[in-house]
C-alpha cells in the first residue's frame, strides 16, 4: 500500500484563512475619491503624490461610477495597460503606441462600472476576483452602490501577515 504524501502543518491554514477573514474588517475606509469632472491632470498629481495606482470615480452622493488608474493616465500618452516597459522606450524613440485615449477629464478616460465586492464577502472571494479579473484594487460597496471603502493586495496581505502572527 502507497503511503500518502504529508501536507505541511499548517495547509489547512492557508486554504482557509481567507474565509475566515472579512472584506469588511480589512478594507481601508475614508477612501480618497475623484469625480468624473476633475481633470486628468489633478489626478495623475495625487496618483504620484500619494503613491497609489488607481481612485474611485464618484458622484456627489458617493456612488461608484467607475476608477481611475495610472494606467488609463498612462493610456493617454498612448501607452496600453498591456504595454510594456520595451513599448514605452519605443514610444519615447519615437514610434506609435496604439489605444490612445483622449480627453482632459476624469470621466473621458476611467475605467465605467468596475468590478466590485460588498463587505459581507470573505477575503478569499476577493482574492479570486482580483486574480480572475487581472485586478489590483476592489470597491466596496453597500446594497444601494455607495463607495464605502477599498480593498487592495497590500490590505489582503496585511491581514494575512496580521492572522500568521
Amino acid at each position: 500500500m502507497p503511503k500518502k504524501a504529508l501536507k505541511p502543518a499548517d495547509s489547512h491554514l492557508r486554504s482557509s484563512m481567507g474565509q475566515e477573514i472579512l472584506v469588511q474588517d480589512v478594507m481601508t475606509r475614508g477612501v480618497l475619491t475623484v469625480q468624473k469632472y476633475d481633470t486628468i491632470v489633478n489626478v495623475a498629481h495625487i496618483l504620484t503624490e500619494r503613491n497609489i495606482s488607481g481612485l474611485p470615480v464618484v458622484d456627489r452622493d458617493y456612488k461608484l461610477l467607475g476608477i481611475i488608474t495610472q494606467a488609463d493616465v498612462l493610456s493617454m500618452l498612448g501607452m496600453g495597460k498591456a504595454h510594456t516597459v520595451k513599448d514605452l522606450l519605443k514610444y519615447m524613440l519615437g514610434e506609435r503606441l496604439p489605444e490612445r485615449r483622449i480627453g482632459d477629464t476624469v470621466g473621458d478616460i476611467m475605467t465605467g462600472k468596475p468590478q466590485t465586492i460588498r463587505p459581507d464577502m470573505n477575503v478569499s472571494k476577493a482574492v479570486e476576483i482580483m486574480d480572475d479579473k487581472k485586478i489590483r484594487r476592489l470597491p466596496v460597496v453597500d446594497e444601494k452602490g455607495k463607495l464605502i471603502g477599498i480593498l487592495t493586495r497590500a490590505d489582503i496581505l496585511r491581514a494575512v501577515i496580521k492572522k500568521l502572527k
